[in-house]
């Protein structure tokens, strides 16, 4: 069995949290943006495949106590790194983070811990210096009250990146801070969902892998792939399992809208990219079944009307300069009352950064969760 990290958006915690126990795993601790699980070798690459919230997976090499650098070199050397990498292997270490610890120079904790795991593996593989012509591997170390926690990296590219997403357009919500939304407004696939300001299409096309059971790491590859105990006929054995729990006869109501028209297409080209690689993956057990695309429609909020009696209503608001300006914005908030009336009895749920937003609508959220994207203090905020 091994210990695995999952990094997650700062407030999606409980999430991921909830998401690693429905993949079976069994969650040891939750600190702020990870949460520490037990997997069997199984996990390092299913957890990858299928967690829709996690932005990363690392593998726990070890976890020691070290007060001065001398314990810290040894508590790196000690590990058996040649188990892990190839011998043309470049290695990376990415980040340092040090807290309340008497180790507090990071750059100095970096290139220790790299001489450290290159003098162990010059030993063991008997080379005076390493080629570094293969790929590249991660490594990432936390040091909290002098005690080391030293990940190795099994996604590679953030999770995020599903492989649906063409590159370009403004400000897009990444994936799995849209995935965390669902979960925070509990949507189920027999509830309608529409979002009135879906710009590429993010909350939408997660909602569709969601109802139909789709793993959102079909179609992409990741850095585990790279390390020497990849076993290609084992996780071919997972993609099939996780392609037969796609569940293409399920029946949601998934929708769309925005004002601006080339949103609206990237959407659906987005959508579609999302779909095909779910049928792809469902070739993978002789299935030539189609998933059920989500609608997108070119309408501005304000003319909305609820195509059903409830459901809810999950929308990612512009809320930067980057999209409109603050007038815009000011407007654009003053009107989103307008929502609440032509969706009566319909839930909402608005991620958005903006601290005016409350007191704009007038209207006191029944819950606001802080869930951060970047550096930004987004607030989401969810009505009945």
């Amino acid at each position: 069995m091994h210990t695995l990290i999952a990094l997650s958006a700062l407030g999606a915690e409980k999430f991921l949290s909830n998401e690693i126990k429905q993949l079976g795993y069994k969650p040891l601790y939750s600190k702020s943006g990870r949460v520490a699980f037990i997997g069997d070798d199984d996990a390092l690459f299913r957890a990858n495949l299928c967690s829709r919230i996690a932005d990363r997976i690392y593998l726990q090499m070890a976890a020691f106590t070290a007060k001065d650098f001398d314990a810290l070199y040894e508590g790196i050397y000690t590990i058996n790194w040649q188990d892990f990498f190839r011998k043309d292997v470049r290695i990376i270490i990415d980040k340092v983070r040090t807290k309340q610890s008497l180790l507090s120079s990071e750059h100095t904790i970096q290139s220790m811990s790299h001489k450290a795991i290159y003098d162990k593996l010059g030993r063991v593989w008997k080379m005076a210096s390493m080629p570094e012509t293969g790929s590249i591997s991660t490594i990432r170390i936390y040091v909290e009250k002098d005690e080391v926690l030293v990940l190795l990296d099994l996604s590679g590219e953030p999770l995020h990146k599903r492989g649906y997403r063409n590159k370009g357009g403004p400000a897009p919500l990444r994936e799995t801070i849209a995935a965390s939304l669902l979960q925070a407004m509990m949507w189920k696939r027999k509830m309608p969902l529409h979002d009135a300001f879906c710009g590429s299409g993010t909350i939408p096309v997660e909602a569709a892998l969601y109802a139909y059971n789709i793993a959102p790491g079909f179609g992409r590859s990741f850095a585990l792939e790279n390390l020497s105990f990849y076993d290609q006929k084992r996780v071919d054995e997972i993609l099939k399992k996780e392609a037969a729990k796609i569940r293409p006869d399920a029946h949601a109501r998934i929708t769309g809208t925005d004002i601006d028209a080339e949103a609206i297409e990237r959407a659906r080209l987005h959508a579609e990219h999302a779909c095909v690689t779910a049928g792809r993956a469902l070739q993978l057990i002789g299935s030539d079944a189609r998933i059920q695309r989500p609608d997108f429609e070119i309408a501005d909020f304000r003319d909305l009307k609820a195509p059903y009696d409830e459901g809810i209503l999950l929308s990612n608001l512009p809320f930067g300069e980057r999209l409109m300006n603050k007038d815009e914005v000011a407007a654009l908030y003053t009107d989103i009352p307008k929502l609440f009336e032509a969706f009566p009895h319909w839930q909402f749920g608005f991620y958005t950064a903006n601290p005016q937003f409350e007191a704009a609508l007038d209207k006191k959220a029944k819950q606001e969760r802080l869930i951060k994207t970047g550096n930004l203090n987004t607030v989401f905020y969810q009505y009945e």
